[in-house]
């Protein structure tokens, strides 16, 4: 394929060099003459394993060249791969300066050359925030062009998961291709740009693939963190937290797994919540800063009242709730969060009625009844026996569980509003109808 890489910094100069050495035809872009004349003799404009090598042989083939004419490298490829630099502004918020900029030459451009009848794809490799290329970047090229995104030209967005230091390996043995296609042939292009390397291919809407870059970040930025965090509290508790690590990394199950990484209801429980605290506590006493661990609970709790303000945004008093103890198939109400989303409730008034069919007020003993009767003294007169004596009663549903004889009898429409706090199981065909809220999806 006939390639424009625009911008030959890390990203742009290491995905024009490896796609060169895939076969592909590349011109690289870049309003920097040093970098144009550094790649059009041979060398990369930066340092990096393999980059320079790499470079030298495709520019001697004629593989790789370099320009400062976006006219001259439009005309000149059928494919655009726009990676220029997002960086933070001031108040660090996303700068896209550069890619309105680049987006308009491209636009420009195109409307130059459309007399070819050859359809361009113009693929975004930047990291943007979801609803960039939507909103702004889109406009922008059928602005310019006089023609309609997906058809008279393509748009994709294409995440990079580049680490610098080892970037060339990371191209030719990705973790994963993610294309975010605004039409399927434009996914089609980005896909044969990578033909032939290994890992799963993604193909998926733009914004999802805008929001994937930054999920990467956010959980690399995060696991560092917490390694650190940890690492300090066990050193000032004398615990050599590498071999914590060891021990914690072998955990293929719950610890590197999928586990626990869905989107859905806080998290509570006999364990999390009062070891969390315990750990807080004790780096704190050992004068150990953990800005992470010590909100995590705050965080959890922020996502509780999420709940909360979905009711109230309803304008509704009557409020039914399926679900109250802590793990489905239990009676443990022992800090569910179900139950201290009902004493919100509860607290501010609401008419409320509760169906879990786990939960008997008279058959609870313990520490079980205890805490209840502590949380929640006024649970029996808020206990429903059947899923049908809550769904009469409440103007809002919030469902905190997948028992089945709750799933069967909530209404697709004209019933209560739902509340969904578990993702159902035909969440993604109720997102499009009225009377449905998800409580983060």
């Amino acid at each position: 394929m006939r390639v424009s890489v625009f911008g030959l910094g890390y990203v742009g100069c290491v995905s024009a060099a490896c796609l060169a050495s895939l076969g592909h035809e590349v011109i690289g872009v870049d309003v920097n003459q040093v970098k144009v004349d550094l790649v059009n003799d041979g060398k990369a404009p930066v340092v990096e394993e393999r980059i320079g090598e790499l470079t030298a042989e495709v520019a001697r083939t004629g593989a790789l060249r370099a320009t400062g004419d976006v006219r001259e490298a439009i005309m000149g490829s059928d494919v655009s791969l726009v990676c220029v630099g997002t960086p933070s502004e001031s108040n660090g918020s996303l700068c896209t300066t550069y890619l309105e900029r680049v987006t308009e030459q491209i636009g420009a451009a195109l409307a130059e050359g459309a007399e070819r009848g050859v359809r361009h794809t113009v693929v975004f490799r930047s990291t943007m925030l979801p609803g960039t290329c939507g909103n702004l970047l889109v406009p922008i090229l059928e602005k310019y062009v006089g023609g309609t995104a997906g058809v008279d030209f393509g748009v994709a967005v294409n995440p990079e998961f580049l680490r610098e230091g080892t970037s060339v390996r990371d191209f030719f043995d990705p973790p994963k291709t993610v294309i975010g296609e605004l039409d399927p042939a434009s996914g089609d292009t980005v896909a044969a740009l990578y033909d032939g390397l290994p890992g799963e291919v993604f193909r998926v809407p733009v914004p999802t693939a805008e929001a994937i870059k930054y999920a990467d970040n956010a959980f690399h930025g995060l696991k560092i963190g917490f390694a650190n965090e940890l690492g300090a509290v066990y050193q000032a508790l004398g615990v050599d937290s590498h071999q914590v690590m060891d021990v914690f990394l072998a955990d293929r199950k719950l610890n590197i797994s999928p586990a626990y990484l869905r989107p859905g209801f806080a998290f509570g429980g006999s364990c999390l919540p009062k070891d969390l605290r315990s750990l807080v506590h004790a780096a704190r006493r050992a004068d150990v800063s953990v800005p992470i661990l010590s909100h995590v609970l705050a965080s959890n709790s922020d996502h509780l009242q999420r709940a909360v303000d979905l009711v109230e945004r309803t304008g509704r008093r009557r409020v039914g709730l399926f679900g109250l103890s802590f793990k489905p198939g239990t009676d443990d109400l022992r800090e569910s969060p179900l139950v201290e989303l009902a004493e919100r409730l509860f607290g501010k008034g609401y008419d409320l009625r509760i169906h879990d069919a786990n939960v008997s007020l008279s058959r609870l003993i313990g520490a079980n009844r205890e805490y209840i009767e502590t949380r929640l003294p006024h649970l029996a007169q808020l206990l429903a026996d059947s899923v049908d004596e809550v769904l009469d009663h409440a103007e809002v549903c919030l469902v905190g569980t997948r028992d089945p004889a709750v799933l069967s009898a909530l209404p697709r429409s004209g019933g209560p509003m739902i509340v969904d706090l578990v993702r159902l199981p035909d969440a993604e065909a109720r997102r499009a109808e009225p009377g449905y809220v998800g409580l983060a999806w």
